[in-house]
């Protein structure tokens, strides 16, 4: 199969001058661009394991509140824009390509749409409304004009775009309708927010720099790459499977994690600390006391008990006295 993809790109070699070989060859399937999708999905699927794991209180960590964990998701996601703008102007390389174009924002705007339904009844009070897929459907519309213009405008635009939010925000931009925008004075209480401004911002630099690629001849030996290991060729099928491993990996996840949370209880940290911050909301004293207040009492079926509303005078009677010994504790 490769010496077959050999010959064909000596043909072209032969028939096309160089500027038209670097344009054919760029809107071809690159290895390359598919091993960092998948290395983007790995990712993914590793923040999201850990979410699983802090939703269902089986570790103790919110990662929700550790700052590495926010910025780890940040960065997924815009390796994710940043691809899709790179893939848009690969893909485009020889002209606008209607057919192909409609049939993959279809494709994603129906898997946001799924999205969006399954989070509902999941997650009603916090459902996906404008997550990662819906932007990328939108911001694919939305770069089109940019696949004409030169990138060094494009990334004018989406300088722009990044600053917008810092610059625009206001009040009058908060009602619901508005949020997809990013505007607003406040977030929206959802599980994924990835609104157009910032976000539009990392899909049009990386349609500047798919374009980019397309006029420097040298970087066709990145487009010829191909995978010769298990591990890249691993990758290179995640890439090409992204969106069927998105929409199915939390689904699997969340059940083997609420499968092991019935079975083993929370974590009793994490536990005391959510029924901690729903009695006083004091986000503060809540690890230290609820520290101590679990090396007395560690047993989870007794924190599952409590988070279920199942505790018995017993139970609430052991939590009241542990608590009153931790409190009167002097700070260490």
């Amino acid at each position: 199969m490769s010496s077959d993809f050999s010959r064909a790109q000596e043909a072209v070699e032969r028939a096309y001058p160089p500027a038209a070989q670097a344009m054919l060859v760029a809107s071809q399937r690159w290895d390359a661009i598919d091993v960092a999708r998948g290395l983007a999905i790995v990712a993914m699927i590793v923040y999201h394991f850990s979410w699983d794991l802090s939703f269902f209180k089986l570790i103790e960590t919110n990662i929700l509140h550790v700052p590495a964990w926010r910025w780890f998701a940040r960065g997924i996601a815009d390796s994710f824009l940043l691809l899709a703008g790179i893939g848009l102007a690969l893909a485009h390389a020889q002209g606008f390509r209607k057919r192909p174009f409609l049939k993959r924002v279809l494709k994603v705007g129906g898997a946001a749409l799924a999205v969006t339904l399954v989070s509902f009844f999941a997650f009603p009070q916090s459902y996906i409304f404008f997550g990662i897929l819906h932007c990328i459907a939108v911001s694919s519309l939305l770069a089109l004009p940019f696949l004409r213009l030169h990138p060094a405008l494009t990334l004018v635009a989406a300088a722009f775009c990044i600053v917008a939010p810092w610059l625009f925000t206001s009040l009058a931009l908060d009602a619901p309708y508005l949020d997809w925008l990013g505007l607003g004075a406040s977030d929206p209480v959802t599980n994924d927010y990835v609104p157009i401004f910032p976000w539009f911002g990392m899909v049009l630099i990386g349609v500047a720099i798919g374009k980019m690629l397309v006029s420097r001849h040298a970087t066709m030996a990145l487009a010829r790459w191909r995978s010769s290991n298990p591990i890249s060729k691993a990758l290179i099928w995640g890439g090409r499977k992204s969106l069927p491993i998105y929409l199915i990996h939390q689904p699997v996840l969340l059940g083997i994690l609420y499968g092991v949370s019935q079975m083993t209880g929370p974590v009793p940290v994490a536990a005391c600390q959510q029924i901690c911050l729903q009695q006083n909301g004091n986000p503060a004293m809540c690890p230290s006391v609820c520290s101590c207040i679990t090396e007395a009492l560690p047993q989870r079926d007794l924190w599952q008990r409590l988070l279920k509303d199942q505790a018995s005078p017993e139970d609430d009677r052991r939590i009241s006295a542990a608590a009153q010994q931790c409190m009167r504790r002097p700070p260490s």
